[in-house]
């Protein structure tokens, strides 16, 4: 039971430094597996989603920790170098979202004249 818990958290652990890794590469439209794992399941809004994300890494000054140490160290600087792009979500009212499809409206309408205007000067 135990060795099949330890089994299980070293792939997840393994899986979120993969999903880092893909993240940190900055490469645009690149596949990433989230559903290897449940942690990245659970941390997928956090890492690439609308999220500002804060990482804590912990190590030891032990010599015997030194292998593990420097690892974590590298982890964080990979995952110190993802870019999230983290928005404000909105709940508007019902009143401000007919004030919002209103301006929306009127800019359609113009941009829609101004294509008008222009398909006559042709």
């Amino acid at each position: 039971s135990k060795l099949r818990e330890g089994g299980n958290i070293n792939k997840s652990l393994s899986m979120l430094g993969q999903v880092i890794m893909k993240l940190s590469s900055g490469e645009k439209n690149q596949f990433i597996n989230y559903r290897d794992s449940k942690l990245t399941r659970l941390l997928q809004t956090s890492l690439g989603g609308n999220a500002k994300t804060a990482i804590i890494a912990t190590i030891t000054p032990a010599q015997m920790s030194e292998e593990q140490s420097i690892s974590t160290l590298r982890f964080a600087s990979q995952a110190k170098t993802i870019k999230t792009h983290a928005k404000v979500n909105e709940c508007l009212d019902e009143l401000a979202q007919i004030n919002r499809l209103k301006e929306k409206n009127d800019d359609l309408s113009a941009q829609l004249l101004a294509q008008k205007q222009e398909m006559k000067d042709l």
